[in-house]
């Protein structure tokens, strides 16, 4: 006798919860087709399912995501860096208190005593037939963020070893359920024969019909959950063991939407809107928000990221602040709305020469426009750099192009090439090559939980408000 086993699959949903409602509706006919025929089903979601640039996500600190796949009937879960490293210690310690699935992450581990209840290295299921599923989780180890947070993310090789040979005797088949990103997991399944699939996210690949690397289906499903993925395994009972691994990815973005979840999204819009709503601050006069111009906004949140780290200087991009701010009361709601990016305060070093290079790269054109999607970022376009402790000065070619043609301290000293300056900046900078000399500092500081708008808050009572 032949067996199928079905598993459907999410990755990086990042709350974009207007897709979420067709997700739902595409699992449950999923789900009741392939039960319908005998097979067994379960569903799985691979990390970043939480993100605070959505009001939900923000006033339940991710709890009301947790419902949401409660509610769908995921079986099983792995964690993304959003849930990992967007959330206060606590809140991530409980954040999973009343899942009714498994979250599995074997190389988290809480560095504040023990590790919450939920949090599983490994779990195994059984098929309808008697097929024993092993799953491992795996998350990216950003120990920069979580150790700042009391958690720490071991090496996850190791704990692949480890994780493998727990399994390995009762389980036979091994599913690794993998938020560590499409070059990592080509090299564990390079690495580990005994792993049958893994299921990607992190990188927001899209493989819509797996890779095959050694004895390993690597799959993956996008962003957003335009796609969902399903992995379909056939066991052989007779001759004991796997004969088939395929994997697939399907566009549901024409997937009619389950109105009931539609119902239940709304409601818990009405509700984060109410425990957002509390007034932080009452503005006699709108504050303006220009994105390619200096305004008085992004200055005075500079010059606070500047005060709060203790920094030498301070630079912000002045597209982190998507909308203006009316006259009237301002609650933390409308504060999310103009800066929701998950973005922390982070101090880097680097020389005067090296800074200098920055300030020249911050005012071309490719830079102040570019259209940025990732890193933090959920904003239109980078913008205009503001600096705090630091003047620039600057003048257009010909053309129309603007170039720096000075740099220099308030006091009017001019910056030392070989002196280190602690620089405060958004963590996005540290990222990639948007900024070279920036990432490849050697030292990072990074101020976390507060986000960039925690920071706008404190700018707005302290440095807006009328007495």
């Amino acid at each position: 006798m032949r067996e199928r086993i079905h598993l459907y699959y999410t990755n990086d949903l990042h709350s974009n919860f207007q897709q979420w409602p067709r997700v739902v509706s595409y699992l449950k006919e999923a789900k009741t087709s392939t039960m319908t025929e005998g097979n067994t089903t379960w569903v799985v979601d691979i990390g970043d399912h939480i993100d605070r640039v959505h009001p939900v996500s923000e006033a339940f600190m991710g709890k009301a995501n947790v419902e949401l796949l409660n509610e769908a009937g995921y079986d099983i879960i792995t964690m993304g860096n959003n849930e990992g490293i967007t959330l206060s210690h606590d809140e991530l310690h409980h954040l999973y208190d009343e899942a009714k699935f498994d979250v599995v992450c074997a190389n988290l581990h809480s560095t504040k005593g023990q590790n919450p209840e939920w949090l599983k290295s490994t779990t195994m299921v059984q098929s309808v037939n008697g097929v024993n599923v092993g799953f491992i989780g795996l998350t990216a180890p950003f120990n920069d963020f979580y150790e700042l947070l009391d958690w720490h993310v071991s090496s996850h090789f190791d704990m692949l070893a480890t994780s493998i040979k727990e399994l390995k005797d009762s389980a036979d088949v091994i599913v690794l359920l993998s938020h560590l990103g499409l070059s990592e997991d080509q090299e564990i399944a390079r690495r580990f024969e005994e792993i049958d699939v893994i299921i990607g996210g992190h990188t927001h690949h899209l493989l819509r019909t797996g890779e095959k690397i050694n004895n390993t289906v690597i799959t993956a499903a996008g962003k957003h959950c335009n796609f969902i993925g399903e992995v379909i395994i056939t066991w052989d009972h007779e001759a004991g063991q796997l004969v088939s691994k395929e994997a697939y990815a399907t566009d549901i973005t024409n997937q009619a939407k389950d109105l009931q979840t539609e119902q239940k999204l709304r409601l818990l819009e009405e509700e984060a809107a109410r425990i957002l709503g509390e007034t932080v601050v009452h503005l006699q006069e709108p504050i303006n928000v220009q994105w390619f111009k200096h305004t008085t906004i992004m200055q005075e949140l500079t010059n606070t990221v500047k005060d709060w780290t203790k920094a030498n200087i301070a630079m912000l991009n002045s597209g982190l602040l998507l909308d203006q701010l009316p006259a009237g009361d301002i609650s933390y709601g409308d504060i999310h709305r103009v800066c929701p990016h998950p973005i922390n305060a982070c101090v880097v070093e680097m020389t005067g020469k090296e800074l200098l290079e920055v300030v020249r790269a911050c005012f071309k054109k490719d830079f102040t426009e570019l259209k940025l999607k990732g890193f933090g970022f959920r904003g239109e376009v980078l913008g205009r750099m503001v600096f705090s402790g630091l003047h620039v000065h600057t003048a257009f070619h010909e053309n129309g192009e603007e170039f720096v043609k000075e740099v220099y301290f308030p006091g009017g000293e001019a910056l030392d090439s070989d002196v280190t300056y602690r620089v405060a900046t958004a963590d996005t900078f540290t990222f990639g090559r948007l900024l070279p000399e920036v990432a490849k500092s050697e030292v990072k500081d990074y101020f976390l939980p507060e986000f960039i708008r925690d920071h706008l808050a404190v700018t707005l009572k302290n440095r807006f408000l009328k007495s």
